[in-house]
Formats: C-alpha cells, structure tokens, sequence
C-alpha cells in the first residue's frame, strides 16, 4: 500500500478530475474529429475511465475515520 503524504493526497484529488475530463475528451468527443464512423463501445470505456477516476478521487478525498 502506498502512503501519501498531506499534499500529495491533495494534488491527486486535484488533478484526477482533469485526468477523467481528458479521457472522456480523447475518447468520445475525438471520435467526431475523425473519419471513422462513431463508435459505442469506445464511449463506454470513455464513460466508464471518466466515472471512475472520478469515485478515485471522491475516495482519495474521503477523510480518515481513524
């Protein structure tokens, strides 16, 4: 198990929303900048990589109950 310290909890709660904003960008909005036809299983794995980098940071967020 990995410990974080204070700050590096709070910068990965930071930037993990961006992270889940650029899949769900590259990989369902990008598909109507190419040729190829639109693609549903792609946007599912956009979907499902965006929703769940977002519950990672809820969880990293979530305070200690020690």
């Amino acid at each position: 198990m990995v410990r974080l310290t204070t700050r590096q909890r709070e910068a990965l709660i930071e930037k993990v929303p961006d992270v889940a904003n650029l899949a769900m960008g590259s990989m369902f909005f990008g598909q109507f900048l190419t040729d190829r036809p639109f693609s549903a299983g792609l946007a599912a794995a956009a979907a499902t990589a965006s929703i769940l980098l977002w519950l990672f940071a809820l969880v990293l967020a979530k305070e200690d109950e020690r």
